[in-house]
């Protein structure tokens, strides 16, 4: 799948972020305080993609990695208002042309199954995979 141009958004690889951005976009999705401490992970990612429009960012996706052949798409979150127009699927496939300039083998998501169209539309492929949840909420 190639990479098109979603009118009226610019994507950005690793821009400057701070947590305010992070945490007004991630609380519609994930709740208040859903980005607090965004910072260090990202001092541990691989890479990330944004999405602005009009200086706003609208979107945005981790990709976490383990220094190797492996990588983690996390945190695709699109604001609810330009969703379906396309910039999830941008966010993601400029994630994977980053992994795979990086030397990146394998990319790796989990997701709700709600997002199983969206992810397969993207170009993953289904796999079985096991989750252990260690405390807190899951």
């Amino acid at each position: 799948m190639t990479e098109a141009n979603v009118p009226g958004i610019e994507f950005q690889t690793a821009p400057p972020l701070d947590e305010a951005q992070l945490e007004a976009l991630f609380t519609e999705e994930c709740g208040h305080a859903s980005a607090r401490g965004y910072s260090r992970v990202l001092e541990h990612s691989l890479t990330y993609v944004a999405a602005f429009r009009d200086g706003d960012l609208v979107g945005f996706v981790n990709l976490a990695w383990d220094g190797s052949a492996h990588a983690f798409i996390l945190d695709t979150v699109v604001r609810p208002d330009v969703r379906r127009r396309g910039i999830g699927i941008q966010l993601v496939q400029r994630t994977v042309g980053a992994a795979r300039e990086a030397g990146v083998k394998w990319i790796h998501v989990d997701y709700e199954p709600n997002l199983d169209a969206f992810y397969a539309k993207a170009g993953f492929l289904p796999t079985r995979a096991r989750v252990l949840h260690l405390g807190g909420r899951p």
